[in-house]
């Protein structure tokens, strides 16, 4: 089950993510900003709040004018996205891939470092699949025309619950794709093995533990573990994070793409509305989580590069727990505390 239906609002309301670099084996972790509220802080008090907390990058889900313009000279990343609605049209027309890169890069990136363009959120495997490698290719060939192609990577995000032909998070190693997702990922990971870029992946330890709470702990959701849960050849996980990126890694190699890498695009819990959603839940998944990103996984031990959602809380999404996945209030007061 995908956690938004926010692909349809990336028009309506400013979108971001942001990338806190932590000091320890250049780790990082980013907050992803919510999608749909009535009151909402200026770009320019977003980018200040970012800035205070000393977080260094920020996901656009939309090329937002007010927040391209805000982010000038802020020396902050950006991962920004073409949304679902364009794949087809940059997909049959490299014309209007260009038109986007023309209006939406080439303008800033004397002042904005452009790290990610992510086309398509969560479209594999559907319908729409099957536009997302041709729209890659075309805006990475108008990067190209600007001389930008080595240094922003064109990647999609996928959501890792629905790739599986089984639930094989109880073992890691025997993660494999289904045919269905294999049909158009498998192009897709050729390409980002020839480009160096990663896969985007949204990975919800929340979502699998509240659709199997029958055979899976909570605290091994919340990486409270005391010790080893599952043991999968010399593998231990002590946590479901871990286990749910290795069974991805493990599928990603039977499907030619060993050499290709993760970033976490999305990851949260709420605090509120739903099952398991509270503040001390969030707050210790958050936390638990910025701690853990310097390890990486046993399969794929060393940093981590992982987009936390969401830096506000949502009053317009349904159902209730989406509204609830923000670490801060749409006017920017803390739902809690994090140690950054």
């Amino acid at each position: 089950m995908a956690i938004h239906n926010h692909i349809t609002m990336f028009a309506i309301v400013l979108a971001l993510g942001v990338l806190i670099t932590m000091p320890r084996g250049g780790q990082s972790i980013e907050y992803v900003m919510a999608h749909l509220v009535i009151i909402y802080p200026q770009s320019s008090e977003v980018v200040a709040l970012y800035q205070s907390n000393n977080i260094t990058a920020m996901r656009l889900y939309d090329p937002n004018l007010s927040a391209l313009e805000a982010l000038r000279g802020s020396n902050i990343e950006i991962m920004l996205s073409v949304s679902n609605d364009n794949l087809q049209s940059f997909a049959s027309d490299p014309s209007a891939a260009n038109v986007w890169v023309q209006t939406n890069i080439k303008p800033y990136f004397s002042q904005i470092k452009f790290k990610y363009i992510a086309v398509g959120n969560e479209v594999i495997p559907g319908k729409m699949a099957q536009y997302v490698l041709p729209a890659i290719r075309n805006i990475r060939t108008a990067l190209l025309s600007v001389g930008r192609e080595d240094e922003i990577k064109v990647s999609t995000v996928v959501f890792l619950a629905t790739f599986f032909l089984t639930n094989t998070f109880s073992s890691p190693l025997a993660g494999l794709f289904s045919s269905e997702v294999m049909l158009n990922l498998v192009p897709i990971i050729q390409f980002l093995n020839s480009t160096g870029s990663p896969l985007l992946v949204n990975v919800y330890p929340y979502l699998t533990y509240i659709n199997n709470k029958d055979i899976i702990d909570i605290n091994y959701a919340l990486f409270t573990s005391p010790g080893t849960v599952v043991t999968d050849g010399s593998f231990k996980y002590q946590n479901l994070f871990d286990a749910m990126l290795d069974t991805m890694y493990s599928a990603l190699e039977k499907a030619g793409g060993s050499n290709v890498g993760i970033v976490v695009s999305e990851s949260g819990w709420p605090s509120a509305g739903g099952d398991a959603a509270s503040v001390d839940n969030a707050r210790t998944y958050y936390q638990n989580l910025i701690n853990h990103v310097g390890k990486g996984t046993p399969k794929r031990p060393g940093a981590m590069e992982v987009f936390v959602y969401a830096m506000f809380n949502e009053n317009q999404k349904s159902p209730e727990y989406e509204k609830h996945f923000g670490l801060f209030n749409p006017d920017g007061t803390p739902v809690y505390s994090i140690n950054f």
